[in-house]
């Protein structure tokens, strides 16, 4: 499909309703059906759709397509791409999380050659890396073509029509019933629905045509991306038969909480304790951004507690637009203060009409002769 939207494959404006999605989807669908159309590229035109309607149709789906773009969302990785041959490796993917669930090849299997299951993989990134972006190296186990026989399952690289199915790939049974004769169509189990089998079975895949290859791959995280999006990559997923696409990999990222900052949407979120002398009077104040900036920050005279200043442009960073530090003013009230500080509130209290209570003068007194060794 290439770079093309997926709303430019169903012709549908981007505020489209689900009723647009579906109604669209229904035209297209009836138009490009392999059975019905009959042009060049039809099937995989038909393909196309069917992935859009998939994504659009799907409201979580929909919003993270929206928030990540279209090449952010289809695709994670371009790039590096290494490894070697999986004979006596054993996977150790800690930090990675929960790896490969199969979620492809459900469906029921036809004839000539099938795609490869697709595989979703599970990381863990930091806040920092949500915000502003990261390439992660993570391992991946899955089948590729052997390259023995080039998928082939042969060792010769040729293959030969099935004698069982006659090159059919399914295999008809036909019962009696009261209700007159039943054909039933199942895959041929000499050559799993392919319709050819390997001349000469290869000896490193069995014939198969696959073996199991332990990968590094790079993954492009993009900036904005936030807990249980997931990306795909192209073609990283098991193989397919010979002749067919691979699957894809889908890695789903969490993002681990960072002490320091909240997230809400594309904004972040801190806190900063003043005085309830700076609340009074207002002050000025640093405020350390997730990059680790300074930034200065003006509290205004009068601030009510939890209040949240805005620092434009330290937040998320997504497709060009940045979210904005949102700072939550927190009045910290001392426990302990010196006579001198008690001095000024009592005067402060004085000033402000309201009544001095000796019992706490008398027990901070108390606390303060204690400091300076009068008695124990």
């Amino acid at each position: 499909m290439g770079s093309e939207s997926y709303y430019d494959v169903l012709g549908i404006p981007r505020n489209a309703t689900e009723t647009d999605i579906k109604k669209a989807y229904r035209n297209l669908a009836k138009k490009y059906h392999p059975d019905v159309c009959k042009e060049p590229g039809a099937e995989e035109k038909f393909k196309s759709i069917n992935e859009a309607y998939s994504i659009l149709s799907d409201e979580t789906k929909r919003r993270q397509y929206d928030q990540l773009g279209h090449d952010n969302f289809t695709n994670a990785s371009k790039g590096n791409y290494s490894g070697s041959g999986g004979a006596g490796f054993n996977a150790d993917f800690s930090g990675f999380g929960d790896i490969f669930d199969f979620f492809g090849g459900g469906g029921r299997r036809q004839s000539g050659p099938q795609e490869g299951d697709d595989l979703l993989m599970r990381i863990q990134i930091t806040l920092e890396d949500a915000v502003f972006g990261a390439q992660k190296e993570i391992e991946v186990m899955h089948t590729e073509s052997c390259p023995d026989c080039e998928g082939t399952g042969s060792s010769t690289k040729k293959t030969v029509k099935c004698s069982k199915c006659n090159g059919t790939g399914q295999i008809k049974q036909v019962k009696n019933s009261i209700f007159g004769q039943m054909v039933t169509q199942s895959p041929c189990p000499e050559c799993g629905g392919r319709g050819k089998i390997p001349e000469s079975p290869c000896r490193k895949c069995n014939g198969t045509g696959r073996t199991k290859i332990r990968r590094k791959v790079t993954v492009n995280v993009p900036p904005g991306i936030d807990s249980g999006m997931r990306l795909r990559m192209e073609g990283y997923g098991e193989a397919g038969d010979f002749g067919a696409k691979n699957g894809d990999l889908y890695i789903e990222v969490y993002v681990i909480s960072n002490p320091k900052f909240d997230r809400e949407d594309d904004n972040l979120i801190t806190q900063y304790e003043i005085s309830p002398a700076q609340a009074v009077l207002g002050c000025e104040v640093e405020i350390e951004t997730i990059d680790r900036k300074k930034v200065a920050l003006k509290i205004p005279a009068g601030i009510s507690y939890g209040t949240r200043l805005r620092i434009p442009g330290e937040g998320v960073r997504r497709r060009g637009n940045y979210g904005n530090l949102l700072v939550r003013v927190v009045i910290a009230t001392p426990k302990k203060i010196s006579p001198a500080e008690r001095e000024l509130y009592e005067q402060l209290l004085k000033a402000e009409g309201n009544p001095v209570h000796s019992s706490s003068s008398k027990s901070d007194e108390k606390d303060g002769r204690k400091k300076r060794g009068i008695f124990k």
